[in-house]
């Protein structure tokens, strides 16, 4: 993802609260996909970890632009996505 709105007097608030209306997609065969984590490193390994055992994901890297502590450290930046399906019987929700 390319950060084309960055620009230096965005406070890292505003870029968290725009990351936080990221929360689902459609890809291009129609398939609809919720946002579960955003983040990086070791957090990032274990969170996917446990996703997949729940169902199929998908990694999205993220532009780490405006997020000091990652472009210092020059550590990417993640959304894990998990595909949503139709509810199977004996799903518990």
């Amino acid at each position: 993802m390319i950060c084309d709105e960055y620009n230096p007097g965005t406070t890292i608030q505003k870029i968290m609260a725009k990351e936080a209306l990221v929360k689902e997609k459609t890809d291009e065969e129609g398939n609809t996909w919720t946002k579960v984590y955003f983040g990086g490193g070791e957090h990032f390994r274990n969170w996917l970890d446990q996703c997949r055992e729940l169902g199929e994901v998908m990694v999205e890297e993220v532009d780490s632009t405006g997020y000091k502590c990652f472009e210092r450290a020059g550590e990417k930046l993640y959304r894990i996505w998990i595909k949503v399906g139709e509810p199977k019987e004996g799903d518990l929700f």
